[in-house]
């Protein structure tokens, strides 16, 4: 009896058909595999510029003089001479308090001075009298010492009155609160008719405007960088500083570092800076927020490459190059400023490389790359 169906017959059938099927297809896959193409790219060499090293700093203006103007005397508020807001000059009058009764302690500060002078003069007489009266033994010595006593409180009384018509005077004075510079004053807190008493409170304030100062900090490697030890008043060459408001408008005048701080502040690692400009239009006000700009006098030779060439991942910024064998070298690098000339590298170049500025896409450190172009130029 044959046991071979034919159903079993085409299912083995089925299975010749399908393993041959396979090993076709796995040889001509095997033919058919491409070979890779060779990595080609194009390089640039570094470029080698003279760069003076600039940064931007965030700072906030100041005034070099501010403070509250204060009554020095008690008294009622007699007189307000300036508008709210406006500017005054230096020894400008702004305010009068009631002067009647300084004015009269300053006469009887006065008065006091011709009794004193009066008794003083009586006294030198007696004085006097007595010594011509002991050379001849009329007085005793008892009574000429106490003549002299007399002649000695008389002249200490006559300094006291002079003194109290020194303070009589200076009250007096302080009657009329004048400016004690230059600047704009601000909002009076006291009308005409308040009463007002010496060291109680700020009557307004005033802030000087010109010149004005742009303070801000900055790290210890910019510090470095851009040589802000040569900055003081003796060397307002050393740096160029200006401002950029935040209008995204540049400010016109140039300033100049008029103070650095004595040391590192541990908690930031940041030193304090100021900047001294003109300020004759009054653009720049206390308390406005500006983009300090400091470039450094000196140029320095430093690595420039093209923008493009400039990649980055998790690690930062990096360039890649091709070396003399012909392989992918990866180079982590420190940003500077974008330049004319492409972007600035302040460090993770010797200058020799020859940077990859096509065919990035494939290129991996440590394959292999064939150069089909290398410009010693910008392209």
């Amino acid at each position: 009896m044959n046991s071979n169906t034919p159903a079993t017959d085409k299912f083995h059938l089925s299975i010749f058909f399908v393993g041959a099927a396979l090993l076709v297809g796995c040889t001509s896959d095997h033919k058919q595999t491409p070979q890779q193409p060779p990595l080609l790219v194009k390089t640039q060499a570094v470029e080698h510029i003279k760069y003076q090293a600039s940064n931007q700093f965030i700072g906030r203006i100041e005034s070099y003089d501010d403070v509250m103007i204060s009554a020095q005397v008690n008294g009622y508020l007699h007189h307000q001479h300036f508008t709210d807001g406006q500017l005054v000059e230096k020894e400008q009058l702004l305010y009068e308090v009631d002067d009647v009764r300084y004015k009269a302690a300053v006469s009887a500060a006065k008065a006091n001075i011709s009794q004193a002078k009066a008794n003083l003069a009586n006294a030198e007489i007696n004085w006097k009298r007595g010594t011509s009266l002991l050379e001849t033994n009329a007085i005793s010595h008892a009574e000429y010492d106490a003549l002299t006593a007399q002649r000695l409180s008389a002249k200490a009384q006559l300094e006291a009155a002079n003194a109290e018509l020194q303070v009589a005077e200076v009250d007096l004075a302080h009657t009329k609160i004048k400016a004690p510079f230059s600047g704009r004053i601000g909002r009076s807190n006291v009308s005409p008719g308040d009463l007002v008493t010496a060291g109680n409170g700020a009557l307004t304030t005033l802030v000087s405007l010109d010149p004005i100062r742009a303070s801000f900090n900055i790290s210890e490697h910019e510090r470095l960088s851009l040589g802000i030890d040569k900055a003081q008043h003796s060397d307002k060459d050393a740096t160029s500083v200006s401002l950029n408001l935040g209008n995204q408008t540049h400010y016109d005048e140039q300033g100049f570092i008029d103070f650095v701080g004595n040391r590192i502040d541990i908690q930031t690692g940041t030193l304090s800076l100021s900047a001294q400009f003109p300020n004759t239009t009054h653009e720049l006000l206390p308390g406005q927020f500006i983009e300090v700009v400091v470039t450094a006098s000196d140029a320095k030779m430093t690595h420039v490459v093209p923008r493009r060439a400039i990649q980055s991942d998790l690690e930062g910024e990096y360039v890649l190059s091709v070396n003399s064998q012909k392989l992918i070298e990866r180079h982590n690098v420190s940003l500077g400023p974008v330049v004319a000339e492409g972007a600035v590298i302040l460090a993770g170049l010797e200058g020799h490389e020859a940077i990859i500025v096509s065919g990035l896409q494939r290129a991996r450190p440590g394959f292999t790359a064939n150069v089909i172009e290398h410009s010693t130029a910008a392209l």
